[in-house]
């Protein structure tokens, strides 16, 4: 049986686009590519996540509209697995299911439910829809074939918090199949293609089976799909789909041939830095088309996070695409400002200059009476960083730019960053890097930028000054921060781990600092509420994968 599998990426909401890529690419696999069966992602009628646009009657009528649409457009003598929303068929539980089904000859033939709904990260799927309660095998071309809707395939793996009861891979193992299909909508994080694989080698090898994986790619919000779907035989030998790209991918089980000039295995980027990147790029790309803008611009600081949004952006969107601002103030070195001006003319992008010194002598001006007799603290600190916010914004409004806020991962956990200052935007493009995952990076775009034109793309001045928002004099980040190999170790053991102090401190770092960092990433929790959302690369991102009561007692958990 020759079956393909297309990767795509569907818009959240848009059903005639979304429906329009599965009708073409169901008719290039049968007519092309002599394909017996076409198989796409979890939810690739709709867009995944939906959300609470689940609550809304007309979305859900246009899931099942959608599906009926397909049954009449799709071709006839190619077997089609979509998934989609459908209702729930029976009189208890959630009114809806995340179902998968097969269209065969103009009729849907198939239908398996969803089972296993996380509500872990950025997943609330319990909050919808109800599980499945028996799990059919669909009998096709000689192939009694089972399906596992993502999670589904997940549930041997140490999830904190996500125990689950039932079992359906044990379940279509039990039943006799001899192909298992996991479509998916699977976020990525780096490292995580790694951690599918040697799942599907796990269950591959516990059913002597092949195992198919479908799985999504574009970028909805935060979330990042890197497709990489692949074919796994029973040996577990595998074929992959290219990363961060829609792609037709086609597989005979009989022949074990390749349908030529469709696939680099086992993938597009080995490194998984590369792979980082491109997640970015395609990140940014997604969530600026989706919303409906063509520019972006920045303030461009001198400093190494705003040297990588700005190189980040131009890889999105192009540099004709992207405007720079440096916002220099008295505080401001001249290598820092020089050092903008060199990435600027780097990239090829627009540059532009704002002093906001006469801005915030006027503020000084304004607030002389009321702060009489108070020193120089964090007050006027924050206030040259709110005046630059207050400028890229108003260039947002009258270029309809987005804005691209800088922050990274380590200055949001600690609260080092201003509200409706260099917090503004509506995109946190570095905010789930911590700064050394910054530092790796930027390094490693500067090897590449090196082997291919001779020279760093990132002046090396940026990546080697210590690091400063240059609010005050001769101000440094780690006057108020650990270093950062110490601090971005720690988070790491904290947000990933769930580590409290005491277990920090047997693995082997000083109990104090820990309890001190943990302490003041709770206190920083309002600040994080207010902060755009991030494009997720790590396993667990501020927002939407980490909900925090903001009013609560500060402790070391």
């Amino acid at each position: 049986m020759r079956i393909s599998i297309a990767q795509i990426n569907s818009t959240i909401g848009d059903f005639t686009k979304n429906l329009e890529k599965i009708v073409n690419l169901s008719n290039e696999a049968c007519q092309k590519d002599k394909a017996d069966m076409i198989l796409f992602p979890e939810l690739a009628i709709c867009g995944y996540p939906p959300m609470d646009l689940l609550d809304q009657d007309t979305f859900v009528e246009q899931n099942i509209r959608s599906l009926r649409i397909l049954q009449r457009e799709l071709p006839q003598n190619i077997a089609v697995g979509v998934g989609y929303v459908n209702r729930n068929a029976s009189v208890q539980g959630k009114a809806l299911v995340n179902a998968y089904g097969i269209i065969s000859g103009g009729a849907l033939v198939f239908e398996q439910i969803k089972t296993l709904l996380p509500t872990y990260d950025v997943f609330d799927e319990a909050r919808n829809f109800e599980p499945a309660s028996h799990w059919p095998r669909f009998d096709y071309k000689g192939q009694r074939i089972g399906f596992a809707i993502c999670e589904d395939v997940w549930r041997e793996t140490e999830t904190p918090g996500t125990k689950y009861a039932e079992d359906p891979v044990r379940r279509l193992l039990d039943a006799g199949i001899t192909m298992l299909v996991a479509p998916s909508a699977s976020p990525y994080y780096t490292f995580k293609h790694r951690d599918r694989l040697n799942l599907a080698r796990d269950i591959s090898r516990r059913g002597d089976i092949p195992l198919i994986y479908i799985n999504a790619v574009g970028a909805n919000d935060s979330i990042i799909f890197d497709g990489r779907s692949f074919f796994m035989d029973a040996k577990q030998q595998t074929l992959t789909a290219r990363a961060f790209e829609e792609q037709l991918l086609t597989y005979d089980t009989t022949d074990k041939s390749i349908i030529a000039n469709q696939v680099e295995a086992p993938s597009l980027y080995a490194d998984e830095l590369d792979t980082l990147e491109a997640a970015l790029v395609m990140g940014i790309r997604e969530y600026m088309s989706k919303c409906g803008f063509k520019r972006a611009h920045l303030g461009l600081s001198g400093g190494i996070d705003s040297a990588l949004v700005a190189y980040l952006a131009v890889q999105a969107i192009g540099s004709a695409n992207v405007v720079t601002i440096s916002m220099p103030s008295r505080f401001s070195s001249q290598g820092s400002k020089d050092d903008a001006a060199e990435l600027a003319k780097n990239l090829g992008c627009r540059y532009e200059i704002l002093p906001i010194e006469s801005v915030f002598t006027a503020f000084l001006g304004t607030l002389q009476g009321v702060f009489e007799g108070r020193a120089f603290d964090v007050a006027e600190e924050n206030l040259q960083a709110r005046i630059r916010g207050s400028l890229l914004m108003a260039f947002s409004n009258k270029w309809s730019s987005m804005l691209l806020t800088t922050g990274n991962k380590s200055e949001l956990a600690m609260g080092y960053c201003t509200l409706y200052g260099d917090m503004n935007g509506a995109l946190g493009a570095i905010g789930d890097l911590f700064k050394t995952e910054v530092f790796a990076l930027c390094r490693r775009i500067n090897e590449k930028s090196i082997q291919k034109t001779g020279k760093p793309v990132i002046p090396p001045a940026i990546i080697e000054k210590p690091p400063s928002a240059e609010l005050r004099p001769n101000q440094k980040d780690q006057d108020s921060l650990p270093p950062y190999d110490m601090l971005d170790a720690i988070l790491s053991l904290y947000l990933f781990e769930n580590l409290n102090a005491d277990e920090i401190y047997d693995r082997g770092y000083d109990r104090d600092l820990a309890s001190s960092i943990i302490k003041t990433v709770a206190r920083a929790e309002f600040k994080r509420r207010q902060a755009p959302p991030v494009l997720k690369v790590s396993p667990r991102a501020f927002g939407m994968g980490r909900r925090m009561p903001i009013a609560r007692c500060i402790y070391e958990m």
